[in-house]
C-alpha cells in the first residue's frame, strides 16, 4: 500500500490565529484533515498537521511518505 501524506500550518502574526491542513494520499483513496487555533505559532501548527495525520494513520502498518516544509519534522522522521 502507498501511503503519501502532505502537511501544512500557518498563522497571522506569530503567535496569532492558525491553522493546519493535511493532505493523505492512500492508494486511490483520498483524505483531508484540517483543524485551527485561535492564539498560536506557526511553528505549532506545523507540528499540529504532522500529529494528527499520524493519529489518523495509526492503524496502519504501511511506510509512510510524509511532506512537510517543517525542517525539524522532516529531520526527525530521517532518524
Amino acid at each position: 500500500m502507498s501511503i503519501k501524506v502532505y502537511t501544512d500550518g500557518a498563522c497571522r502574526g506569530n503567535p496569532g490565529p492558525g491553522g493546519w491542513g493535511v493532505y493523505i494520499q492512500l492508494n486511490d483513496e483520498e483524505k483531508d484533515l484540517y483543524g485551527g487555533n485561535p492564539e498560536t505559532t506557526n511553528n505549532q501548527m506545523e507540528m499540529q498537521a504532522a500529529l494528527e495525520a499520524l493519529k489518523y494513520l495509526k492503524d496502519k502498518n504501511d511506510v509512510i511518505e510524509l511532506y512537510t516544509c517543517l525542517l525539524y519534522t522532516s529531520d526527525a522522521a530521517d532518524e
